[in-house]
Parts: structure tokens; sequence; C-alpha cells
């Protein structure tokens, strides 16, 4: 590219020279995530992607967009980028999961207001790295660079993913009935969620980035804060072969009072034993220093919980010891039961 032809923008604090870098640098990235159904190399226009229907009778595209929200400022103060980027991989992909989908591929949006392409490249290799562990195809994305649109050194991301099922096998909470049980998958901590008030309580903490996070081991803030949303694909499709779940929720904002209920029919409601599951310090930490009640961080954050299955109470001992030989930890957590007849209520109880 001749530098005469872009100078005029160059001026105007677009480096298109450095876009065409990060291109050059990433490719290896996007390479490395490529399934059979990829057809396109990154830099057209569109991606293309031809999946496979075979065993399909109906299939169905399911798609989902997110962010990672506030947890972004943590990564400028931290000066950390490496792992946001599978969070945002996670928070659209662990979402379609929970009706059953395959993910087939990822996009990602990628804008700043001075493009960093070290910086641009390390929170890509995230995306890639969330992509291989959904086993989806990083198929294209867009990196903008807009000047006065974010403050120096900040970034923001989108990512939008699409994923496939057949309509016979798409899960949608409707076959759920009293006696069912809940299983719940561990979280990796926050996740990507309730980072406001995350970052409201660390700022009145004192705690510093290298400090050692409270009762995490040795671990520093920087490190529990900044804990990669955990992918729940390769164990959750795993379980969709062989046994009868009947409806899935991805615990993200809104936690379990607004989330479980998605995918409940009207006339049962989801009690939920508190002190069934090992609960995480960060969540300790920010009800203490925070001064928050339990009911507070399961309405703010996942608690704990990234993931909820609703099982035959006869297969829910097996969910678990299979989930758990994906290294991640699982407990049955509680039941369906019927709701009262005119509907009111919540329709999660929590038993403290």
């Amino acid at each position: 590219m001749s530098s005469n032809r872009a100078k005029a923008y160059t001026q105007a604090g677009v480096n298109i020279q450095a876009g065409n870098d990060l291109v050059a640098r990433i490719k290896h990235l996007v390479a490395s995530t490529q399934t059979r159904g990829v057809i396109s190399d990154i830099g057209g226009f569109g991606g293309l992607f031809r999946p496979d229907l075979s065993g399909m009778s109906e299939p169905v595209l399911v798609s989902s967009t997110d962010g990672v929200g506030t947890k972004l400022k943590l990564a400028f103060a931290f000066d950390k980028h490496d792992s946001v980027g599978v969070d945002l991989v996670a928070m659209s992909v662990n979402d379609i999961l929970v009706q059953g989908a395959n993910p087939l591929f990822f996009l990602d949006y990628f804008a700043t207001g001075k493009l960093d392409v070290d910086t641009a490249q390390t929170v890509i290799s995230g995306v890639a790295e969330g992509c291989r562990q959904a086993g989806c195809a990083l198929l294209g994305g867009e990196t903008a660079e807009m000047p006065d649109m974010y403050a120096p050194g900040e970034y923001d991301l989108a990512g939008f993913c699409v994923g496939i099922v057949d309509n016979a096998r798409l899960i949608d909470g409707s076959g759920i009935q009293v006696g069912d049980e809940i299983v719940g998958i561990a979280s990796s901590g926050l996740h990507s969620n309730g980072y406001s008030l995350v970052r409201k309580i660390l700022g009145e903490s004192g705690l510093q980035p290298d400090d050692a996070f409270p009762g995490a081991d040795g671990a520093s803030v920087r490190e529990t804060l900044l804990t990669p949303t955990i992918i729940y694909v390769e164990a959750v499709r795993s379980l969709l072969r062989d046994l009868n779940v009947k409806g899935m929720a991805h615990i993200t904002g809104g936690g379990f009072y607004d989330n479980i209920p998605r995918v409940l029919p009207a006339q049962v409601e989801a009690r939920i034993n508190f002190g069934s599951w090992q609960m995480p310090p960060v969540f300790h930490w920010l009800k203490t220093a925070g001064k928050l009640t339990w009911p507070e961080i399961l309405q703010i954050f996942n608690g704990g919980i990234g993931y909820i299955l609703v099982l035959p109470p006869e297969q829910a001992e097996e969910a678990v010891n299979r989930i758990q030989a994906f290294s991640l930890r699982a407990w049955r957590i509680g039941e369906i039961a019927r709701r009262a007849k005119d509907g009111s209520g919540e329709q999660v109880i929590i038993t403290f």
C-alpha cells in the first residue's frame, strides 16, 4: 500500500498500515480454529461456511451475540488482555448451547481509538483460544480504529456466534416436570457479569492488582478478577448424546433468579438448596467487602454455578459423574416442584 495514498487518513488518526499488520499477525490464529466447514480465508468480505447437515431431518440455526461488559475496565487497569477474548466467545457459545446447538462459527468485533497491534493480537489470541475450546471456527471479524471514540488504551469487544441443531433435538424446557432434578456446573468465578459492582467494591477495598486475593490460595487480585469464563460446550454435548436433558440455563447477568425461569414451564418452580455446591472465594469476599446478602449475590452474580441442567432424577448422578470427567465440578443442587396454581410468586426458591 502506498503511504502517500493513506497520508491524509493517517493524519486524521487512522493507521491503515497498523490494521494490515494486525491481519497478517492473526492469520495463524484464525487458521488454528478452522473446522471442516470453513471454505474461505480471512480477508474476504464475508466468511464462508458449509455446514454438515447429514443426519439432520430439520436443521435449525441458532445465533447469539454478546460482549464482555465492564470486565474490560479491569483488563485495561491491570494491563492484562489475554483472557477477555475467551470471555467473549464463552458468553455467546454457552448461550446457544442451552438450546442444544453445536457452535459452528464465531465472528468478533474489536474497536479502539488508536490501534495497538500488540494488544489487539493478544486479545484476538484469546478469541481463538475460546473458539478452539468451543470447537467452532473463527470465521472472520472486524477491527475498527475510531479516533476520539475511546479513551487512550481502551477498546470494546463484541462477538457473534452461529450454531446448528436438529429441530427434533432442540431443547426448550417444555418437557420439564415435577420431580426432575437440577444439576449445577461450577463457574470459574465471576465469569463476565456484575463487574460494575465488582469495580466499585474493589475501589473501596484498597486491594492492588498484585496483592494476594483474600482466600484464593495465593492467586493475585489480577488473576482472580480476570479469570476467564468457562466454556461448557464439550462437557454438555457429551451429555446431550446419551441423557434426557430437558432444560438448561447459562447463569449470567440476573443470576439464578432471572436465568433459570427462562427455561421453566409456567406451572413449575425450581427449588435450590443453597450450600449444596462449593462457593468460590471471590463471592465470600464480595459479600463481606460489599456488605451484600446471599440473595443479592445470587441475583447479581452466578454465585459459583455457571450452568445448570434439568434431568430426570435417575440420570442426575450420572450427569454429575460425566461432567467431572471433563475436569469440571458439578453438584445436584435442587429439584423441580409444582408451582402455586395461581402462578404467583417467584419461580426460583432458594433455601438458605
